[in-house]
């Protein structure tokens, strides 16, 4: 017979009908979870977590609890650690794409109230930045009219693509394209501009790529 015993209140739970990774509460309301097999693979952090949450179930006495509740720190501050870091970086790369694509479609309305006309310009950079990693961002005559200066580096690819829509009239759509884990999947902001010069929200696909 297969048996668990709760370290908090050390109450004895038979576990022999149970599947393992199988979360049940103890009379006294502390959770505990029937323990995986021995073999497990640890290479994903959610694994590790899960693999933690069973450890109070393994350990009897007052010192295997203390190591249990030592480690669980341990484990709470790098998973913690990690999902702020890659939350920062998504969030970074996310406002560079947001700032500039509305700075860009207010550039061309700008130019387009100064000279009649609207102004396509890009793909600049030619290739779309992969992996989140800032590349420089060349010199284009279109942009140089727009006054559309992003910056020395960037981690998108920027465009301003110009169109009649279905009554005739033009319609302008400025773009922000990464790869910023790149699989070859590409992040697309945009924002439209009417002949009224109104634009729309900024518009995503994919963000998380």
């Amino acid at each position: 017979m297969l048996s668990l015993v709760c370290p908090r209140c050390g109450a004895t739970h038979e576990i022999s009908g149970r599947k393992a990774g199988e979360v049940f509460n103890c009379s006294c309301g502390s959770p505990l979870v029937t323990p995986e097999p021995a073999r497990r693979s640890w290479g994903r952090r959610w694994v590790l977590v899960l693999g933690a949450l069973a450890l109070p179930c393994l350990l009897v006495g007052g010192g295997g609890v203390l190591l249990y509740l030592k480690r669980m720190r341990e484990l709470e501050k790098s998973a913690d650690t990690a999902f702020r870091a890659e939350a920062e970086a998504g969030s970074a790369a996310g406002t560079e794409a947001r700032v500039n694509v509305i700075a860009l479609c207010d550039a061309v309305q700008m130019y387009r109230s100064e000279s009649g006309v609207f102004l396509a310009a890009g793909p600049t950079p030619r290739e779309v930045p992969k992996g989140g990693q800032p590349v420089p961002f060349p010199e284009d005559e279109a942009f140089k009219k727009l006054g559309f200066t992003p910056g020395t580096a960037v981690r998108f690819q920027y465009q301003v693509v110009v169109q009649e829509n279905p009554v005739g009239e033009p319609e302008v759509t400025c773009y922000a394209r990464g790869d910023q884990d790149g699989d070859g999947q590409n992040s697309v902001y945009s924002v439209t501009l009417d002949a009224n010069g109104m634009t729309s929200p900024v518009e995503v696909e994919r963000e998380d790529e």
